[in-house]
């Protein structure tokens, strides 16, 4: 398994440097912040000859196991909504079972009807105050995620960054390059719960929706 390494909280680096090819010199990528990586990669992957998709707001309430209907639906939730996200208004909610809530955390789950696995999703655990280190906090999401495990596994890179909003609230972001897949995480503490937001999406898809799938993940944030 590759090693992760840390550079002052603000870059973690998944070590899987390719053997080169005898026909060609040793190369071995530079990775850019997470921040800068996305806005290059927005500059040379949207199209002005394309329509937008229109969102909705989803609002997530991160209810525990016993007080969950099942029922989806979105008005209600409002009120009582701790997280919010936005999502592609002709993607489709995957209702989650209480089982699944209480054994894993997810809480919410959408994915785009012509590619299920091209979704985004949010898991959270109650008893979290505030962050633990930044490579911590992946090793353990990816402990019951096993897709996540494979994924960190086989990874090209993985590149992480520590962001504030407005209110001063740490959010860690990690960006994971894989051969076969993306994935976008924004990661929280508040109402002393711990958040995982997860966008993912394969190769091929992450090269199409871009734009979409970025903003997906941007959208993220908790409600105070």
């Amino acid at each position: 398994m590759a090693t992760l390494s840390t550079t002052n909280l603000s870059t973690i680096t998944l070590s899987t440097t390719p053997t080169p090819k005898p026909s060609k010199p040793n190369h071995v990528p530079i990775l850019k912040p997470l921040a800068t990586s996305l806005a290059a990669a927005s500059l040379l992957l949207s199209s002005p000859t394309l329509s937008s998709p229109s969102f909705n707001v989803y609002y997530g309430t991160a209810a525990s196991a016993a007080n969950y209907g099942g029922y989806g639906g979105n008005s209600s939730k409002q009120a009582s909504a701790e997280y919010t996200y936005e999502v592609p208004a002709d993607w489709k909610e995957r209702l989650v079972s209480k089982v699944e809530k209480g054994t894993n955390g997810t809480d919410s789950e959408f994915f785009n009807p012509k590619k299920r696995s091209e979704r985004v999703y949010l898991t959270f655990l109650s008893g979290f105050r505030t962050l633990a280190p930044m490579d911590t906090v992946l090793s353990n999401l990816a402990l019951s995620d096993v897709e996540l495990q494979d994924l960190i596994t086989g990874a090209d890179s993985v590149r992480a960054e520590e962001k504030k909003d407005g209110n001063g609230q740490v959010y860690y972001e990690y960006e994971i390059e894989a051969a076969g897949a993306h994935r976008l995480i924004s990661v929280t503490c508040a109402r002393n719960k711990l958040y995982a937001h997860f966008v993912a999406a394969p190769n091929p898809e992450w090269q199409r929706d871009h734009d979409t799938l970025t903003r997906i993940h941007d959208s993220f944030k908790t409600v105070s």
